[in-house]
């Protein structure tokens, strides 16, 4: 019997309840989505930002002090000027920010813009946002480096779901966009950001 005559033989129905069960159940023994150690969501959430299909960095900080140095530490370490899009979020703009140049407006050519995810997802390393007058949209999606505090992480994409009344939008980053549509040659950021910076805000891993 060929592959193609096993997969129709499939689909008439021919194979019976145990068979089926038996399918079932060597599906749980290697289940495509490996599971999460709770006791290991910062490990786990690094490991993820770091895969290929993600492609981001990650920086750690344990107060929102630390956050304008955690900036100007990445504008430096990649070339950039210390000019950065800034949401006008209260526990962003009353930090000290001197030595960087802010504004609320981002421009198609804007370098690096900074947001606030409403948490991250250590399964997927995934980032989740919502809109609102303090957290605009636009930025995050013009900026050639999006620089991204997460404040809060959970195990699994279900634990992200969003309780209670909802916020004008939300949206789920994960990683930096792509495409091969050219000439099958990849193409980085092709609908947003090149760049994508996390910026985890947590108490330091004990050594």
């Amino acid at each position: 019997m060929t592959a193609r005559d096993a997969i129709l033989s499939r689909l008439g129905g021919t194979m019976t309840p145990s068979q089926i069960a038996d399918e079932a159940a060597a599906l749980l023994i290697a289940p495509e989505r490996p599971p999460v150690d709770l006791a290991a969501l910062e490990q786990t959430f690094a490991e993820r930002l770091a895969l290929p299909s993600v492609a981001a960095s990650y920086d750690r900080i344990s107060d929102w002090s630390e956050v304008p140095e955690a900036v100007r530490r990445y504008c430096a370490a990649n070339g950039l000027p210390a000019v950065l899009c800034l949401p006008p979020d209260p526990r962003l703009t009353a930090l000290d920010w001197r030595g960087v140049t802010l504004h609320d407006g981002a421009a198609p050519d804007e370098d690096a813009a900074l947001a606030i995810a409403r948490c991250g997802v250590a399964e997927t390393g995934s980032l989740v946002f919502e809109t609102s007058p303090e957290a605009p949209m636009l930025p995050n999606f013009l900026a050639l480096h999006h620089l991204v505090i997460v404040p809060t992480l959970v195990a699994h994409l279900e634990d992200a779901i969003l309780p209670g009344a909802q916020p004008r939008a939300h949206y789920w980053v994960t990683g930096v966009s792509g495409t091969t549509d050219i000439e099958g040659t990849y193409v980085r950021g092709a609908h947003g950001p090149r760049f994508l910076h996390v910026i985890r805000l947590a108490t330091p891993l004990k050594p």
